[in-house]
């Protein structure tokens, strides 16, 4: 992690206790104002895990405003890899790709927005590392629609698996550790993960 990076880095953190404590005050935003972020500790989870792949190729699912996209870019960028980040709302993106010009990454990152399960099945390169980070009945029909595009040896990480959890976090659960030649275990690391990988035959 270079200064630039951290800088933004703790710009993002600064907004996200902010945003924690509204919410223990009371205070409500709607869902296009909040971050939603994942965290520091599940941010250098999933930077670590990605550093581990060689050239990979990152699928995030939710950018949000980018901060988890700034983990994974750093990855991208000390492995010679690459970040294809969806997300539904434009707003959100351009405030995302402004943070990651101004942390130094966006030459990393490739940004499509637009319904991931859509923009899924488009996709072409086979995909190394995933992180699902969006609405939580979206993750098994994203899942579906990712498995023919995973590398064998691909890693993915679902947010959000213990807070909010609920019953799509459980079925999410349920679905990946069914499929075939994925091996997955919980995690509690940050609002709760699921980690798992993707190994056929």
């Amino acid at each position: 992690m270079d200064d630039k990076l951290n800088a933004v880095l703790d710009l993002y953190y600064e907004r996200i206790l902010k945003e924690r404590q509204e919410h223990a005050d009371g205070i409500s935003r709607p869902a296009s104002e909040r971050f939603m972020a994942v965290g520091p500790q599940t941010g250098q989870l999933i930077n670590i895990l990605a550093r581990n792949l060689k050239a990979p190729t990152i699928l995030e699912l939710g950018t949000s405003f980018g901060y988890s996209t700034l983990w994974l870019a750093e990855a991208a960028r000390r492995t010679g890899g690459r970040v294809i980040t969806m997300e539904l709302e434009r707003e959100k993106v351009a405030f995302a790709r402004d943070m990651a010009a101004r942390a130094g990454v966006e030459e990393h990152i490739e940004y499509r927005i637009g319904d991931a399960v859509e923009m899924i099945s488009e996709l072409k390169d086979g995909i190394d590392f995933v992180l699902l980070d969006l609405w939580k009945n979206l993750y098994v029909p994203c899942l579906e629609a990712l498995i023919p595009h995973l590398r064998s040896g691909a890693v993915l990480v679902a947010d959000n698996m213990v807070i909010p959890g609920g019953e799509d976090a459980r079925r999410y659960q349920e679905f990946v550790r069914s499929q075939p030649g994925i091996l997955s275990v919980p995690l509690s690391v940050g609002t709760g993960l699921e980690v798992s990988r993707f190994l056929p035959g």
